[in-house]
Parts: C-alpha cells; structure tokens; sequence
C-alpha cells in the first residue's frame, strides 16, 4: 500500500499538468474562502480539459469538503437554517442521481453540462432574474434537488443557489454562510457516495493530495480577504466568477488549450 501511494504521488507530481492544477487550485481556494463558493466554478471546468470531469470531480468534493469544514462550522451561527434544511434535504434526495450522470455519460456531454450550469447562472443574474419571494420549503427542496445533482455529477452546485439567494433579502454575511453550510453538508454526502463508486482512485487521492494543503492556504487568505467587503464588491465578484468559469469551460475552446 505504501509503495502504491508513493507512486501515485510520484505520478501525479511529475506530470506536465500537474504545475497548472497547482495554479487553478490555489485561485479556486482564494475565491472560496472570499465568497464562501465559487471554487468548483474554475477548478472544475478547468481540471476537466487537463484531466477528466471524474477526476476533477473527485478531486474537488475530497479537497473543497475537507478544507471548508472548519469554516462551515464557524458560520453556522450565521446561516438561516430554515432556509438551508429545506435546500439541503432537496440535495440529499438528488445527488445520487448526479453521481449516476458522473458514472455513465459521456465526458464531453458533462463538459457541456458544466458550460450550461454556469453560463444559465450568469445570464439569470445579469438580466436580474432572480427569485425575490419569501423562500418556501417546497421552491428550497426544488433548488436543493437542482444543486445536488449538479454536485453530484461535475460539483458544481452554486448557479442555482446564486438566482435563489442573491436575489433575497440576506446581505453577503448570511448568503454567504448559507451557502458554506449547505456545500459542507453535501460534500460529505458526496465523499460517501463516491467512495462508495469507486471514484476515489490512485490519481485522484493522489492529486488531492498535492493541491490540498496549498488550496486551504490560499482559502484562509481568501477568508481574511472577505472581512470589511460591501455587498456590492461581494455580488459583483460573484458575477465575474461565473462569466470567467462559464467561457473558460466551453469545450469548443479546446484546440487553444
């Protein structure tokens, strides 16, 4: 065993790829730790034309989870649980069917996906379309169940949750621990279900490794960073992590990369 994990590290480390996976995870940890999401938004459009959507996907529920759990556990106090416990439940029912997606559709199909989830979020936050009504329990289990299947089949759950909550009365502080919460909890869900799949392989706890420690260095930075920020700073970030993620993600791109 030990001399498997060398090797896959060894393997992982000496790969051309491996210095531009170390790019994107340490500016994907600064964006998560500012906005409390917006990490799956460039990491995994990104780790999936260098690698694969598994790989990315994999990579990003093991790192992204373990590293924001101790902020997720700071901000509980801050969240409106009401709202998040609805949204949550709606993931929980929905995010086995995204790992099925994550299992058996194509990977170009899933890079498309990924390119429709962000650029839909962009273009509905853009022309001010969002939902300005009191939440409800059943609308919150209808968005949990759109972001857990998005989590569950490329990890990106936050388009959905931005046209929901963005558009509410909650300032950056509680958007943005709602947001920390619901992630922390359907990334553990997540982690249990793709170690259940077999998606956690050598490559990827390997990878997961490497760009760990360097992720949650630069998240604790982005936290730091996101003290004192107006909400308008906070949402306008928001929008240029969507329309950045969304053009670099299309596949029609690749022959540049």
């Amino acid at each position: 065993m030990t001399d498997f994990i060398v090797s896959a590290f060894a393997g992982a480390t000496a790969d051309s790829r491996f210095p531009i996976a170390l790019a994107i995870s340490i500016i994907a940890g600064l964006v998560r730790g500012f906005t409390g999401f917006g990490s799956a938004l460039i990491y995994v459009p990104l780790i999936s034309a260098l690698y694969s959507p598994p790989v990315a996907a994999g990579t990003m529920v093991l790192v992204d989870t373990i590293a924001s759990l101790p902020f997720a556990v700071r901000v509980w106090p801050l969240a409106t649980r009401r709202e998040v416990l609805p949204v949550a439940a709606g993931g929980a029912l929905a995010l086995p069917l995204g790992v099925a997606a994550l299992l058996y559709v194509d990977a170009l199909i899933l890079r498309w996906f990924i390119a429709a989830l962000v650029l839909f979020a962009l273009i509905a936050l853009i022309t001010g379309w969002r939902y300005h009504r009191k939440p409800t329990p059943a609308i919150s289990f209808g968005v949990g169940a759109m972001a857990g299947f998005g989590s569950g089949s490329v990890q990106i759950a936050a388009p959905p949750l931005l046209v929901f909550w963005l558009g509410g009365q909650n300032n950056a502080t509680t958007v943005r621990a709602n947001i920390m919460v619901l992630f922390a909890l359907q990334g553990l869900l997540g982690i249990a279900l793709y170690a259940y799949n077999g998606l956690f392989g050598g490559e990827v706890l390997a990878l997961s490794l490497v760009i760990g420690v360097p992720f949650v260095l630069a998240m604790t930075l982005g936290a730091r960073w996101f003290r004192g920020t107006s909400d308008v700073l906070y949402r306008r970030i928001a929008y240029i992590i969507i329309a950045f993620s969304g053009l670099v993600s299309l596949p029609l791109f690749d022959a540049w990369r």
